[in-house]
């Protein structure tokens, strides 16, 4: 009897843990996805689907603290991102009115262009959407370009911690300080640039916005720093009322 021979058609399916069947459940057929099995008892098991993938859930492990983010995640590698990201923002937009930026759950920003995005569900999961070829297009240089310096190295290391690690907080703090440091050395159209991540930051980290509006509105822009700003920062939805 001969040897049984691997073929390549497999399919991996990632199992995440679930801290509320209903609040999964709610999130993900709110963005499109369709309930193939479901099972609450004797243990939770929902199994989605959204296009040509799926995502299963089982029990969460106990003390699972959705709001430290850490509880399962996976990558669903595409083709192009952008979709992607527009059929769930619309979806969110139909269901509550606005798309979900801040707490649980919630859509990463996606800056036209980038290679990847991310939805954060109830229970803490996150699932990346990654271009295929990205690797191939991106260099990763976390702090920032070694091509760079100043404000402008500051701003592509708080891209790369936004886009990369999913690490808002530390964008922010780094942001902040870089901005103390180099904002006096900066064109305005620089400094107007980073104040517009500071305060979308602080948006999504539900902190004070006051200190980095009123330096926005107090720069003095010309109408050709403005269209540098609207043209790199157009993805944020509220960058109108912001700019002086």
């Amino acid at each position: 009897m001969g040897e049984i021979e691997v073929r390549q058609n497999e399919t991996t399916v990632p199992l995440l843990p679930c801290a509320s069947a209903e609040e999964t459940l709610a999130f993900y057929e709110t963005l499109g996805f369709e309930t193939a099995f479901k099972q609450t008892k004797p243990y939770v098991y929902l199994a989605l689907t959204w296009s040509g993938f799926q995502l299963h859930f089982g029990p969460a492990p106990k003390g699972l603290d959705p709001s430290r983010e850490e509880s399962g995640g996976c990558l669903v590698m595409v083709d192009a991102v952008a979709p992607y990201h527009a059929a769930f923002a619309s979806a969110m937009r139909r269901a509550h009115g606005k798309v979900l930026s801040s707490g649980l759950p919630r859509i990463t920003r996606y800056r036209p262009g980038a290679s990847r995005f991310t939805l954060f569900d109830p229970s803490g999961n996150s699932i990346t959407f990654i271009q295929r070829d990205a690797q191939e297009q991106e260099e990763v240089e976390y702090g920032g370009s070694k091509k760079l310096t100043g404000l402008a190295k500051a701003l592509d290391n708080a891209r790369i911690l936004r886009e990369f690690k999913n690490d808002d907080r530390h964008a922010f703090r780094a942001l902040k300080s870089a901005f103390r440091r180099h904002s006096a050395d900066a064109s305005a159209a620089d400094q107007a640039i980073a104040l517009c991540h500071l305060i979308d930051l602080a948006t999504i980290l539900n902190e004070p916005t006051t200190p980095w509006s009123t330096d926005l509105r107090a720069l003095p822009l010309t109408p050709e720093d403005r269209l540098r700003v609207e043209s790199e920062l157009g993805h944020l939805p509220d960058l109108g009322d912001w700019l002086p």
